[in-house]
């Protein structure tokens, strides 16, 4: 299971990365995470840099927490994340920043689950649901930091 998401914000890449990269920022922006944290001393975005978000499942539960690991850290261009059950990746979140022809930067919001049987048997239940409802919570996402990087007065 994978989809993604772009959306053109009129904002410079590395001000819309700092937006996304700091993961404390996240219950601005999604419909489900509502609370992040940086785990074991990490205070912002690196490589294998670990957090945990709690998140409320389709907006109205269950209600639980996640552990993450930072797997892309390219300020300017690209952050993501892998979502963990013990050590093991389950979900992989994927941001793109690109500059577009005229200006601005188009940004992509990206997920794609782990192979693994356990995925293969939701997939096969309840992917197509859970793909529909992440492309349109990653609309909103993008959409909620749009709106703040524009409003913050720079302009790519």
């Amino acid at each position: 299971m994978h989809a993604a998401v772009t959306i053109h914000m009129n904002a410079p890449a590395d001000e819309v990365w700092n937006v996304v990269a700091d993961i404390r920022n996240t219950a601005k922006f999604s419909p489900e995470v509502f609370e992040s944290e940086w785990l074991d001393g990490a205070t912002g975005p690196a490589l294998g840099a670990k957090f945990r978000g709690h998140v409320r499942r389709n907006e109205i539960g269950p209600v639980y927490w996640t552990t993450c690991r930072v797997t892309a850290c390219d300020p300017g261009r690209e952050f993501g994340f892998e979502v963990l059950i013990g050590d093991k990746a389950i979900n992989n979140w994927h941001y793109a920043f690109a500059p577009a022809a005229g200006g601005g930067t188009d940004v992509t919001e990206s997920f794609r689950m782990s192979e693994s049987p356990l995925t293969t048997l939701f997939g096969l239940f309840g992917g197509q649901l859970r793909t529909r409802r992440n492309k349109r919570d990653m609309t909103t996402t993008l959409n909620r930091i749009k709106a703040e990087v524009e409003a913050s007065g720079s302009r790519a």
